[in-house]
């Protein structure tokens, strides 16, 4: 099976289980089961980084500093691209060069998925146009008043039409273990949350 770049997307007041939760879970994915294969990259499908607009220290909510692995000129490229949510995503909503490297990563990327109040960037970059999709809770009004014919559902933890949605924080772990089963088998997605204890919402 050939192996995916995932690139999760960090901004200043990303929420920290947004990104760090995906993360866990994309890292962790073995095409071996056991304990014993988490200890190798060998059979991992997924190869997990951070992208920020620059390679600089990003501060999370919470306080949380994180150094992202490369900024938006030097990131590799891309298989699966991750927004996570946060307070953040209301200044992103508004720059206008985040979103045109959004916008364009996304376009050659095989999936992209978001988290939380992520949906709302992609919103605003035009990637939810006309399609089915969630956010958090508290901003479900916010991303149907987006205006682009997008289709707010309100009760979904995770939504695939496309681009891939999921409702807040914690519900972004389980947009990743649904990506797992896509792509490498229910086996393999029960396998990889068996072995971080996670109680998957299916």
């Amino acid at each position: 099976m050939q192996s995916w770049s995932v690139a999760i997307v960090l901004f200043d007041d990303v929420e920290v289980l947004d990104f760090a939760g995906p993360f866990e879970v994309f890292s962790r994915t073995r095409l071996e089961p056991g304990a014993a294969s988490r200890r190798s990259e060998d059979s991992a499908p997924f190869r997990v980084f951070t992208v920020a607009a620059e390679r600089a220290p990003v501060r999370a909510t919470g306080g949380l500093v994180v150094l992202p692995d490369h900024g938006f000129e030097d990131a590799p490229a891309i298989d699966l691209l991750v927004v996570p949510g946060g307070f953040g995503t209301r200044a992103l909503m508004k720059d206008a060069r985040a979103l045109a490297w959004i916008r364009g990563r996304a376009a050659a990327a095989r999936r992209v998925a978001s988290v939380c109040t992520g949906s709302l960037v992609l919103a605003e970059a035009g990637l939810l146009d006309g399609r089915r999709a969630t956010t958090h809770w508290a901003a479900l009004d916010l991303l149907e008043s987006l205006g682009r014919e997008i289709r707010v559902e309100r009760e979904a933890r995770v939504v695939d039409d496309g681009v891939i949605s999921s409702a807040g924080v914690a519900s972004g772990m389980d947009m990743a273990f649904a990506i797992v089963e896509q792509h490498c088998g229910a086996a393999v997605a029960d396998d990889t949350a068996k072995y971080i204890e996670y109680r998957r919402n299916v």
